[in-house]
């Protein structure tokens, strides 16, 4: 009699033993092995279709592109900042790190959102530092 087709009586009377039933990847059911083998899905990179390389959505989101950087980067050239970021940096250019972080979380709502911008406003100071520098020794173009 095949193995595929067993009746419940054999079961019922001890005929077959479970191994026969089942054919389990591993033999034990707890531990740190358990359960049915399956392949891993590596992080690879997005817009790749095979599965075994593929990224979850979910891992996704959040991910700055390219694209989504540009029109971020070209925003903020256009706009420039909000006024609650322009005090932010006063605070920072005075080396009030600390009234810059409780002004930030008053206005944002948590504390990480806060150190997040108070981290991003410090690097576009230094920037500014940086290019007012280059400015200063770049020589002047005579006529």
């Amino acid at each position: 009699m095949p193995v595929n087709v067993i009746s419940y009586v054999q079961i019922l009377s001890g005929r077959i033993c479970q191994s026969e039933i089942m054919a389990p990847r591993f033999e034990l059911a707890v531990g740190l092995r358990k359960g049915h083998k399956t392949t891993k899905i590596s992080a690879g990179r997005k817009g790749i279709t095979d599965k075994a390389i593929k990224i979850r959505p979910a891992r996704l989101k959040g991910l700055q592109t390219k694209h989504s950087k540009f029109v971020r980067d070209l925003v903020r050239e256009v706009v420039g900042h909000a006024q609650y970021e322009k005090r932010a940096m006063e605070l920072l250019k005075v080396s009030k790190d600390k009234r810059a972080l409780k002004f930030l979380k008053r206005r944002l709502g948590t504390h990480i959102r806060a150190k997040r911008k108070r981290e991003e406003l410090s690097n576009v100071l230094t920037q500014m530092r940086k290019a007012a520098a280059q400015a200063h020794h770049a020589p002047h173009p005579t006529k």
